[in-house]
């Protein structure tokens, strides 16, 4: 696909936003996070942030951060706006929350049969560095996770 203009904005996850948020979820994922999920994550301290491309939620994205680490939990894009480097733009200000967070580090999971999102963690510069076996429920049974991470730099003092 071509890749659009960007004039994406970054707004925070709110209650009220739960609505576009849990249909993007559905839309994207097999098993999608749950309204309770969502909801703990925006109670609590956690970086929630949505995906705002011309007025419209398109995308969201979960981080924690804490002990100079931060994990990528749930990164979304709804499947009409994949594709166009709307993925690539969120996790790179997912990264960003994280330096402002402290972590030096960050963790994510993803599915093995996710070759797409593999692929732009990889060009973003996460290594593989395991495997969670049957981490992800999945039509029939469970499926691994492969689990990636990336050290942030450092500025220089």
């Amino acid at each position: 696909m071509a890749s659009v203009e960007l004039d994406c904005e970054f707004m925070r996850m709110q209650l009220a936003d739960l609505s576009t948020v849990l249909s993007n979820e559905i839309q994207s994922y097999s098993h999608p996070w749950t309204e309770g999920i969502f909801r703990d994550c925006i109670n609590g301290d956690y970086e929630t942030w949505l995906v705002v491309f011309h007025g419209r939620n398109i995308g969201h994205g979960i981080l924690s951060a804490a002990a100079g680490e931060a994990h990528l939990l749930n990164l979304c894009i709804a499947p009409q706006y994949q594709g166009h480097g709307h993925g690539r733009h969120l996790v790179l200000h997912m990264l960003q929350r994280a330096k402002l967070r402290g972590a030096r580090s960050v963790f994510l999971e993803v599915r093995s049969s996710n070759l797409p999102a593999y692929k732009l963690y990889e060009n973003l510069g996460f290594n593989e560095i395991g495997i969670r076996k049957d981490y992800y429920p999945a039509f029939s049974g469970r499926e691994d996770a492969l689990v990636l991470a990336m050290e942030l730099a450092t500025p220089l003092d």
